[in-house]
């Protein structure tokens, strides 16, 4: 266990003042989550060319063959070590570009140029793969499993439909955090107001299986207006369903602008990979339904003007978590939400399938009662309009 504590004058180290609260810093899981994870997008693996990914600790090569099937395998060739994604497809195979040994997607070398035959023991690891929205997904799971098809990604209705625009798609890195801190954004109600300046007035978790949502209702600050993609009607609520299936990959429907009790207009992405323990890889996209009457290249840029707004968002979450601690103890307040709770059910990727507990996986439903939070937010809202303040200017603050 890793504490982390500030001396106060006069203190002596290793002494903490009574009463004092230390902050339980932890140490990072050594292993990485059981499930399915999104690398990116298949039409950025489909060109013919190995790419390499790295991610739970190690290299990956990605690469379609001639009959254009998506393989990923480990990175290093196991003749001689070489770097199978500085290589070529040669057929259905990559071939390494040290001695041209050739990999099939099923881990099988299955020619070497200079060789009278293949050694029967020529093997790498392949990984299990899915493709699923326009999506490439990797299996990972320390005891070798096969992934149940319960687990399976569901598809997106709207997902290549004609009236919907294609995949606008972007990365960041993400170094010196792990994962869960992305995943804690699921029960936390106060940061959309101090981080993303929304107002939740409506905030609802439900976790059961490898499932966990975060139903939420909110309308844009009005003395944040600048972050605002084009809001002008501060008293219209936008709508998000999202729900993460299994422990990196989020599909959140999103009612922006439209009718909330309707069908939502945008579908958003977020996933995330793990690079190592203490760094991972954040993806995000939008679909947006097309106006009608619009044409697609006016929808398209529509789509990418909504992935800059959510661009934004995270971009706000990344530089909260750049200077943070980690922290395995929260203290917390009434109105924080499910944070143990959540964490409980994000703990079942990270142990055996047959230590996962009942706590784990059992439905469990909490609703956050905004009504104070609103009422104190509308004070200082209020309070920056009238002094011509916006909610980025420095003002000093009171305890309610």
């Amino acid at each position: 266990m890793t504490t982390t504590q500030v001396r106060s004058g006069g203190q002596r180290d290793g002494e903490a003042d009574e009463g004092v609260r230390l902050i339980d810093a932890g140490t990072p899981p050594a292993r990485f989550a059981r499930g399915w994870h999104c690398l990116g997008l298949v039409r950025d693996f489909a060109d013919g060319k190995p790419h390499q990914v790295s991610a739970f600790g190690t290299e990956l090569v990605v690469f379609a063959g001639e009959g254009g099937e998506l393989s990923v395998l480990d990175a290093f060739c196991r003749h001689m070590g070489g770097n199978l994604a500085r290589g070529q497809v040669k057929g259905n195979a990559i071939a390494c570009p040290f001695h041209d040994w050739r990999w099939r997607g099923d881990g099988k070398c299955v020619g070497i140029p200079y060789a009278r035959r293949v050694p029967p023991v020529a093997k790498t690891k392949a990984w299990k793969t899915l493709e699923v929205n326009g999506q490439l997904f990797v299996w990972n799971d320390p005891q070798g499993s096969t992934p149940p098809p319960e687990l399976t990604i569901p598809e997106i209705p709207t997902y290549g439909d004609p009236g919907w625009t294609d995949w606008v798609w972007n990365t960041l890195d993400v170094e010196g955090s792990h994962c869960r801190e992305i995943v804690d954004n699921v029960v936390d109600m106060a940061h959309f107001f101090y981080v993303h300046y929304a107002m939740p007035t409506y905030f609802r978790n439900v976790f059961e299986g490898h499932t966990a949502t975060q139903v939420m209702r909110s309308r844009p600050r009005p003395d944040a207006a600048t972050v605002e993609m084009g809001e002008t009607n501060y008293s219209v609520e936008s709508r998000s369903d999202a729900t993460y299936y299994g422990p990196s990959y989020m599909i959140d429907k999103l009612w922006i602008g439209v009718d909330p009790d309707g069908d939502p207009n945008v579908y958003l992405i977020n996933c995330h990979y793990p690079i190592s323990p203490t760094a991972f890889r954040l993806q995000y996209g939008v679909i947006v339904a097309k106006p009608e009457g619009y044409p697609d290249e006016a929808a398209q840029a529509m789509a990418e003007g909504v992935a800059q707004g959510v661009a934004i968002g995270f971009e706000q979450d990344v530089e909260v978590w750049k200077h943070k601690s980690s922290i395995d103890n929260p203290l917390l307040s009434e109105e924080d939400g499910p944070v143990y709770q959540l964490r409980r059910w994000y703990e079942q990727f990270y142990v055996d399938v047959e230590d996962v507990q009942p706590e784990m996986v059992d439905r469990f439903e909490f609703e956050i009662d905004t009504e104070r939070a609103l009422t104190n937010w509308q004070a200082e809202i209020d309070a920056n309009l009238a002094a011509g303040r916006t909610a980025f200017d420095p003002v000093e603050g009171s305890a309610q």
